[in-house]
């Protein structure tokens, strides 16, 4: 099933306050993702070193692909470009580097940053649902 078939119902528009708290959504889940994103970018060593020790293949390559994933699709939420089809590719992310890098059970650490990524997933999903909102780049386009 497509987002649009399931949003198929979904009110096109949604009221002025509501329209803000997305807005409010998307800022707060994005955040991170584009600290993070220019945080990779501007120390490839260290990440593609990290990477490299979770044994992923072709660390530096990687980390430049993540870091610009994660800085590119948390700005292009923040300012609502293609909402649902970002919000969607960064659920999948996260859960792919949740995954990764945080399923180690026995480390109470780890099973917080499990927790709080299944969280930024369930996000994700919502925005990938319901869209930017009218105070967004896609809001001016419908």
């Amino acid at each position: 099933m497509s987002i649009q078939t399931a949003t198929a119902g979904l009110p096109s528009r949604l009221s002025t306050g509501s329209a803000g708290l997305v807005l409010a959504a998307r800022v707060l889940l994005s955040v991170l993702f584009v600290v993070s994103g220019f945080g990779k970018l501007t120390t490839i060593g260290d990440t593609a070193g990290f990477f490299g020790g979770l044994g992923l293949p072709a660390p530096t390559a990687l980390a430049f692909l993540v870091g610009l994933l994660e800085l590119g699709g948390g700005v292009a939420l923040i300012v609502g470009f293609k909402t649902r089809i970002i919000a969607a590719v960064m659920a999948l992310f996260t859960l792919a580097a949740t995954a990764v890098a945080h399923l180690h059970f026995g480390d109470p650490m780890q099973m917080l940053m499990l927790q709080k990524n299944l969280g930024i997933t369930g996000g994700f999903i919502l925005l990938a649902v319901v869209g930017a909102g009218p105070l967004s780049l896609d809001g001016t386009r419908a």
